[in-house]
């Protein structure tokens, strides 16, 4: 799944969210439940294998390795269901489970690679470390509270509010920022298959 498709999913459930909001605030409105869009073909599949030669595109397909496990978890985010306050509850609270196992993962692939063999260039993987681990946080603390005022219209409002301002920051995410910020880096991205994967436009 690349970058692009990612940010048109998370773009969606960002509107499924917003319709939450206002249905829980006009009662007895009885929208239609709303429905997965269907996913498209991930295309995250990579054969190819980076010479050992070349340590950096090395790293830098690791590193693109380690953030796809988001990019395929925002694919396959479940949509949320504005139908009545109890099931936009219930589902907002399956996305932000979803989305936090996702940035688990990304964030222990990421932590696990190291720094890069490049001198004084692992400010861009601690960043992205930083970023996903705050919007983990964040996403969990969402979660957290969504469970807490169920049945509660008012509270739940509040705090479906907070989920989409979670998925706000995830939509506006450099997922190549550890890359990006380093020449020998970012030319090492064009070796890696794992990064042209991420960066190809949707098919």
């Amino acid at each position: 799944m690349e970058t692009v498709t990612c940010r048109s999913r998370v773009g969606l459930l960002l509107a499924g969210l917003a319709t939450a909001t206002i249905t829980i605030g006009l009662a007895g409105c009885g929208q239609q439940a709303a429905t997965q869009a269907p996913a498209r073909d991930q295309g995250l599949s990579v054969t190819t294998v980076v010479p050992r030669a070349d340590p950096a595109a090395r790293w830098a397909d690791d590193y693109c390795s380690a953030v796809t496990h988001l990019v395929r978890t925002l694919a396959a985010l479940p949509a949320v269901d504005p139908s009545t306050p109890q099931q936009a509850s219930r589902t907002s609270s399956d996305l932000l489970s979803s989305v936090v196992g996702g940035l688990d993962q990304s964030l222990a692939g990421l932590n696990a690679l190291g720094a890069p063999p490049v001198p004084s260039a692992d400010g861009g993987r601690e960043d992205v470390i930083g970023q996903f681990a705050d919007i983990r946080a964040q996403a969990e603390n969402a979660r957290q509270r969504i469970e807490a005022v169920r049945g509660d219209a008012g509270a739940t409002k509040e705090a479906l509010g907070e989920a989409r301002a979670t998925l706000d920051r995830i939509d506006a995410l450099d997922y190549l920022r550890g890359l990006k910020d380093v020449p020998a880096l970012e030319a090492a991205e064009q070796r890696a298959p794992a990064c042209r994967q991420l960066d190809q436009p949707p098919r």
